[in-house]
């Protein structure tokens, strides 16, 4: 007895579905990714055949989206709410993802929401939440960035003033004998902490913004760091902009010590404050 056509269709997708979202694995049921209707998703599983979806080597359906980013577009699939974590960093590329997915009633619930009691220069003056989205901290900062720009510039070279913290992570070696020449290893990273604006100012296409993307230039950052490893090099960089150092601290805690030489490694962490009137 030969089935009819609507049952071909019911079998093209199993009930349970592994997805890869750019290298995280998903699983979960096909009536949640077809639950809004018109998005990308409907789109992908409502099709007769899977022959035209992308596939990864163990032949899990492959989506070359973010990964982290997914998890809340899963979960607002799954009851069309929108419930994020308190401080969530990431509200602006979530709904772009959110547009990406084609789902317009998640995009209205990320985008910015302006109070009609405030103006944009009265919101400038507000706290720095981790969870607002890039577009509207542009929004905020428009009507004040004029004024704070003026306010930070020191007298007759144009600079803004302001504070860059650098800190490092090490190592060192010592012997047995205390007097004997440590080895130190190289350092791994440098960070960099401080205002955005002048974060680039100083180290341009060296400061590494791959952790902290689209960051106005108003707003204070702690996750940069430089693409290279000489301490000298970034001193350099904050002289020749008129930085001077304020102050620094560094501790130290030994890590282990080697059973057969007595030799043991230290770990330290350093940091150097720098200003510029």
């Amino acid at each position: 007895m030969a089935l009819p056509d609507n049952a071909v269709e019911e079998l093209a997708f199993p009930e349970i579905i592994e997805l890869n979202v750019g290298g995280q694995v998903y699983i979960t049921r096909y009536s949640t990714l077809t639950s809004v209707p018109d998005s990308l998703l409907w789109q992908m599983f409502s099709q007769k055949s899977t022959k035209s979806l992308a596939r990864d080597t163990k032949g899990r359906f492959f989506v070359d989206r973010d990964g982290f980013l997914f998890r809340y577009i899963l979960d607002y699939m799954r009851d069309q709410q929108l419930v994020l974590p308190d401080h969530f960093p990431e509200r602006g590329r979530l709904q772009r993802e959110a547009e990406f997915f084609n789902l317009p009633e998640l995009v209205k619930m990320l985008a910015p929401k302006i109070s009609k009691q405030n103006s944009l220069g009265d919101e400038g003056c507000q706290s720095d939440p981790e969870d607002s989205s890039p577009s509207a901290d542009i929004g905020r900062n428009l009507a004040s960035l004029g004024a704070a720009a003026c306010s930070n510039l020191a007298p007759g070279d144009g600079k803004c003033s302001g504070f860059i913290t650098i800190g490092y992570r090490g190592s060192y070696t010592l012997g047995r004998d205390s007097q004997t020449d440590a080895k130190f290893r190289r350092v791994a990273r440098i960070m960099v902490c401080g205002k955005t604006s002048l974060a680039k100012e100083v180290f341009g296409e060296t400061l590494n913004e791959s952790r902290d993307p689209d960051r106005p230039p108003e707003r204070y950052t702690s996750r940069y760091y430089l693409k290279f490893t000489f301490l000298e090099q970034a001193f350099d960089r904050l002289a020749d902009s008129g930085f001077h150092m304020v102050a620094c601290n560094s501790t130290g805690t030994c890590a282990f010590a080697h059973e057969q030489t007595d030799d043991k490694i230290w770990a330290n962490y350093t940091e150097y404050v720098f200003y510029r009137e």
